[in-house]
């Protein structure tokens, strides 16, 4: 404006100026919400700054870490990948994205993830230590299925058995396991086995359909057919 004034640049500059002030209001106002823990808040807050500041990554971590609390873990995905492109080396986001796939029991995308954040510090300590841990996990599922593949259904029980050791902290892990060994028992016509592992991964997903198909090909073996 003091190298160039004219009115309309004025009006213009007064208006931004205006929404600068009101922004920064909000700001306050959504970390204050986040630190009372009134994480719904914080997010309705965030959405309205967001939507004139788009690139600002760390008001998209900050709402990651509201929609982790808030049990919706694609939203703060979605949010932590837009920060990881926004953050030049942005290897907080890159763990936390491969930590939420992890918990999520999808182990894949999780190493995909980890590897990205060691890329950019290979000597990360969170990141390589969760690296370890999925890289194993991967390799023992992998192993197991391709037992599967082969017929080998013993010795594919018996390493879906190590994946439950391997991980002990998120159940989705030990459900899963327990899913394949219900196939592997009623492929192996193992009949009675069967129906008692896939009675017990129903009893946690009612509506698990690979369970369902399973335990009723164990029931035929049984001669079971209302079942």
């Amino acid at each position: 404006l003091k190298s160039n004034p004219s009115n309309n640049e004025e009006k213009e500059a007064q208006t931004q100026l205006t929404k600068s002030d009101e922004l920064q209001r909000l700001h306050s106002q959504a970390l204050s919400a986040y630190q009372q823990e009134d994480y719904v808040a914080a997010i309705s807050v965030l959405d309205e700054i967001l939507a004139v500041c788009v690139w600002d990554a760390e008001l998209r971590e900050l709402r990651a870490e509201c929609y982790i609390k808030e049990g919706e873990p694609s939203k703060a995905i979605s949010d932590l990948k837009a920060a990881a492109k926004l953050k030049n080396d942005n290897t907080e986001a890159f763990y936390k994205i491969s930590r939420i796939y992890y918990q999520l029991g999808d182990h894949e995308l999780s190493l995909s993830e980890v590897r990205e954040c060691l890329k950019l510090d290979q000597d990360h300590k969170q990141c390589f230590s969760l690296y370890k841990q999925v890289k194993k996990l991967n390799k023992q599922i992998e192993s197991a299925e391709e037992l599967i593949r082969e017929g080998r259904y013993e010795d594919a029980i018996s390493k879906y058995d190590s994946v439950m050791k391997t991980e002990r902290e998120v159940p989705i892990y030990a459900t899963r396991a327990k899913e394949r060994i219900c196939h592997c028992l009623s492929k192996n016509q193992q009949a009675t086995e069967a129906i008692k592992v896939c009675t017990e991964v129903l009893q946690l997903e009612p509506t698990n359909v690979n369970a369902l198909k399973d335990r009723a090909e164990a029931y035929l073996l049984e001669d079971l057919y209302e079942e």
